[in-house]
């Protein structure tokens, strides 16, 4: 499946940028596609517009823990040495591409309201989100070609 064109079809859909990732990859995560639009809701436009990490990174990194992440929380210092390396690597491949992780940066400071932008024609022309959930797809899918799931 390509995840890529599938989280741009999303975000074009309405989703916001972390549903769109996360939901992309629900055939190798396992989540239902409402389960994992409200699990990632809370984090679009940089965490609720606030213009923090961008959701788009964030979905990417739900996937990463989803897949390679551990579930014990006292599992020893080497696993989550391990994981946080990959969280690092996923997110500075993301920012060679895009130029930062950061919302408000990829945005060029855009307002940090809680108001949704309405979804027209002259939003998706002046906005990277397609692109941006376009590039979180495409690294985690190299990924996961590079390290199969066990």
């Amino acid at each position: 499946m390509n995840h890529e064109y599938l989280a741009a079809d999303l975000f074009l859909s309405g989703s916001n940028c972390a549903q769109a990732v996360l939901v992309a990859f629900g055939d190798v995560t396992g989540l239902e596609p409402d389960f994992a639009a409200k699990l990632s809701c809370s984090f679009g436009g940089g965490m609720g517009r606030m213009r923090e990490v961008c959701g788009a990174v964030s979905g990417m990194l739900m996937v990463a823990g989803l897949l390679y992440g551990y579930t014990d929380p006292g599992e020893n210092d080497a696993a989550k040495k391990a994981h946080y390396e990959l969280v690092q690597q996923l997110s500075a491949r993301f920012r060679e591409e895009a130029g930062s992780i950061i919302c408000r940066e990829i945005l060029k400071n855009p307002p940090s309201d809680p108001s949704p932008s309405p979804r027209t024609e002259e939003y998706y022309k002046t906005r990277p989100c397609t692109r941006m959930v376009m590039l979180a797809a495409r690294i985690l899918d190299e990924y996961i070609a590079e390290h199969p799931i066990q």
